[in-house]
């Protein structure tokens, strides 16, 4: 059989163009490598707890589009992201606002907390800049570290950013280029909503029964390799969609692009509360992971039929460096890397010629929250 479509990968970007072409009366052919279709957004239920296999996703937008598209396919819980952050046994909000100044210093005013701040900042600023021999106005920083304690002072940087930050990069902050944060969330309000969006939640029964919809109308094979079945795959259909790494799709010919990687340790445990919240993020650099989730708090402890769960399930996250065979999650994009893709690119645009379509945070080396991807998605599709 003939394809119009053939779509690698059952994420989200593929499990949406999926959707768009068979509403469009369009043949789908959907390949996945791994067992299972939702890609890092997959979930399994566990015990009444849909456990998210590959970290915690929040669902967050602010593009009305976006969220009326998904709404068509899931019905969303009104969960709010509020992590918490454990520095050696000391508990604060996030992201950084008053109830973390409150914890931090005991101030309870705004003029306090901003005074607070903005003394430290200056105090450190005036310090950089002294032993660089230069005055404070013409200081720029030289790496995170420096960046960060320039734009909110040592004391939450020691505190909140910097372990936490070393464990997720596997180097220190003073080796890390200084526009990896370009800017950092302060609120002088007691709100811990982590996420300043128009909607959030979470799917009620889970992100792998959302991809399930989309997917609807496709015909989908898991376990398939597309890369090791590439020509054959290829005559199948008229255009492929193709979502995995851009640099594997070229056999790594220019070289391997960088990304972090992630390991998780999940438990299964007696007890109907472990922490209390969905997400604790331990910042100092001796714990060695970079935080806990509690899964059954993103649904508020309840199971679909509204009854407490009596067992809980956790996952320690771990960063780690990522090597070809890993599995890749955040793409390192400095300026090497950077170059590297672009390199990538034009050769996918000669690809592209012959109706091959990358997509996807993978297929274009970039950091997308959810609700990009989808816009992506439904964007490509249009233009093809």
């Amino acid at each position: 059989m003939k394809y119009d479509y053939l779509v690698v990968g059952a994420g989200l970007f593929g499990a949406v163009i999926a959707q768009q072409a068979i509403e469009n009366r369009r043949s789908v052919l959907v390949v996945e490598k791994r067992d299972h279709i939702a890609g890092n957004v997959y979930t399994e239920n566990i015990d009444g707890i849909n456990v998210h296999r590959y970290g915690a996703h929040i669902f967050h937008t602010n593009d009305d589009e976006v969220w009326s598209y998904v709404n068509r396919f899931a019905d969303f819980n009104d969960y709010i992201n509020s992590p918490i952050a454990n520095y050696k046994g000391e508990l604060y909000n996030l992201p950084f606002n008053m109830n973390t100044f409150q914890q931090m210093w005991g101030v309870t005013t705004e003029a306090e907390a901003r005074q607070k701040i903005e003394n430290d900042r200056k105090e450190a600023v005036e310090e950089f800049a002294a032993k660089r021999g230069v005055s404070a106005d013409d200081f720029t920083p030289a790496n995170l570290e420096e960046q960060a304690i320039s734009l909110v002072g040592r004391d939450i940087y020691e505190k909140l950013i910097k372990g936490y930050t070393e464990k997720q990069w596997g180097r220190p902050c003073s080796e890390l280029p200084s526009f990896i944060i370009k800017r950092l969330p302060v609120r002088f309000t007691y709100d811990n909503n982590y996420f300043n969006a128009k909607y959030q939640g979470i799917p009620i029964g889970g992100y792998t029964r959302l991809v399930e919809k989309l997917l609807e109308g496709a015909e989908v094979r898991l376990g398939v390799d597309y890369l090791e079945n590439k020509a054959e795959l290829d005559a199948l259909a008229d255009t492929v969609i193709y979502t995995g790494p851009i640099d594997a799709y070229f056999a790594y010919s220019l070289g391997a692009l960088q990304y972090r990687s992630v390991r998780f340790e999940t438990e299964s445990l007696a007890t109907p509360d472990y922490q209390g919240n969905a997400v604790v993020n331990y910042t100092d650099r001796e714990t060695p992971y970079t935080r806990i989730i509690e899964h059954k708090w993103f649904e508020f402890g309840k199971d679909e039929s509204g009854n407490d769960i009596p067992t809980t399930i956790i996952s320690k996250e771990y960063s780690s460096e990522w090597k070809v065979g890993d599995e890749p999650y955040y793409p390192v994009n400095d300026e090497k890397n950077q170059a590297l893709y672009l390199e990538y690119q034009k050769l996918a645009q000669n690809e592209a010629a012959g109706k091959v379509i990358f997509g996807g945070r993978l297929g274009e080396y970039k950091y997308y929250d959810m609700d990009q991807v989808i816009s992506t998605a439904l964007n490509c599709y249009r233009s093809l």
